[in-house]
């Protein structure tokens, strides 16, 4: 039977002038302030300082996904522009092989203007190349549009072909084009597989020297990839939580991670809500796994399941069960899908510690937060907004450490 929380939407709306929201990063990362909650208590400091907060014996994982420049303009011949965003792939349905595709591939995609496209192909001149990019459109869905790219030099792989003709996809809350400075600075400094069109923002504020700090402390550290998908700024419109759908992201685990999961004794530091959606999901995976609620081999954890599922079963009873299923299957890494929807009324059972940076009112984002460290959520808002901190993506962070009952 599900138990979907009873949440309001209106309850977690605050006011945010334009002017805290951060259009540009600080110059140091580094330098962001960094608001901590512990214990009902709030201080705040310099997010240089991060590895004083975290204690040795905890593991802090990391989301590594790499954001691809995943807006593409195409010119139409009246000169009317229409933006194809590249959301999730679709033909072949692998990031790897598609990105790897040197002839043509098919993507999921959300068109803008999409009234005025009426030619059966749109074709773009690949900038400093001889290169032709052509889009057609293969099917309408509800809330977007198939689209086939072809282009005419095997030699190029579309992972290049983006990354010479595409643009950074910046939130769109930021009211600005994207610079060229966005291609460094709307990157985590770890970033690897290709796959987000948003950037797991809360790990932007690392440096490769912070990290080296947090080595050095003894702090064990691992990664995880989620690919972060448009749905992340989808507004809440409903009035309550139980009539919204949440977006549906890709994510990876290898078996390494795991095991360090599974073996590792002390807390669990998430970096980023990407992260900790992440690691829940795979928990509760493993649960239905457990249980022989996954009938086939597709790895996937519906909006609400969490809500109803046996919450019984301890992180290595669930983690083991995802293992046996990789042995069996000869997998070297989880290839899973997750629509959780975190809320007020969730039991969390990896994480304890969470960086993160200040979300938009009334988001699934907030109420992430609102689960995590209950009602004094606003007093760590109304605290921020005192104290000049810097909102939303390029904004200021915290660390916030959940209150266990």
């Amino acid at each position: 039977m599900s138990t979907i929380p009873k949440v309001i939407v209106s309850d977690f709306d605050y006011i945010l002038p334009s002017e805290r929201i951060a259009k540009f990063p600080l110059q140091n990362r580094h330098e962001s302030k960094l608001l901590v909650y512990k214990n009902g208590e709030i201080s705040h400091t310099y997010f240089e300082k991060i590895q004083e907060l975290i204690k040795s014996n905890n593991l802090l994982i990391f989301n590594n996904t790499r954001v691809v420049q995943a807006r593409l303009n195409f010119k139409r011949k009246t000169g009317a522009t229409i933006e194809i965003f590249i959301l999730e792939p679709v033909e072949p349905s692998d990031y790897v092989l598609n990105f790897s595709s040197t002839k043509s591939c098919v993507w999921k995609c959300i068109v803008g203007n999409l009234k005025r496209w009426k030619e059966d192909e749109l074709d773009f001149e690949v900038p400093n190349s001889k290169i032709t990019l052509k889009a057609r459109k293969v099917e309408l869905m509800r809330e977007a549009v198939i689209v086939e790219f072809t282009w005419n030099d095997e030699n190029i792989n579309f992972a290049h072909i983006i990354e010479l003709s595409g643009e950074v996809p910046i939130p769109p809350y930021l009211n600005r084009n994207a610079e060229d400075s966005d291609k460094k600075t709307y990157q985590t400094v770890y970033a690897k597989p290709e796959g987000s069109v948003a950037a797991p923002t809360a790990g932007l504020h690392f440096t490769p020297q912070i990290i080296e700090n947090i080595v050095n402390k003894g702090i064990k550290t691992s990664f995880v990839t989620l690919h972060v998908g448009a749905g992340t700024f989808k507004p809440v419109k409903s009035e309550t939580i139980s009539d919204h759908e949440m977006h549906t992201e890709h994510f990876f685990i290898t078996k390494e991670t795991l095991s360090e999961l599974k073996n590792h004794n002390g807390g669990i530091v998430s970096v980023g809500t990407t992260t900790l959606r992440t690691l829940e999901s795979i928990y509760w995976i493993g649960v239905k796994i457990k249980c022989g609620f996954m009938t086939d081999n597709v790895l996937t954890l519906k909006q609400w399941e969490p809500y109803s599922l046996p919450a019984n079963i301890s992180l290595i009873e669930s983690l083991e069960s995802i293992e046996n299923l990789l042995n069996k299957m000869n997998y070297s890494h989880v290839s899973a899908k997750t629509q959780l929807c975190v809320v007020p009324g969730y039991s969390f059972k990896v994480v304890d510690t969470l960086i993160t940076n200040y979300h938009q009112p009334r988001s699934t984002l907030l109420m992430l937060v609102a689960a995590f460290i209950g009602e004094d959520w606003e007093k760590v808002y109304d605290y921020a907004l005192r104290n000049d901190f810097r909102f939303l993506s390029y904004g200021d962070s915290s660390i916030l450490f959940r209150n266990k009952l």
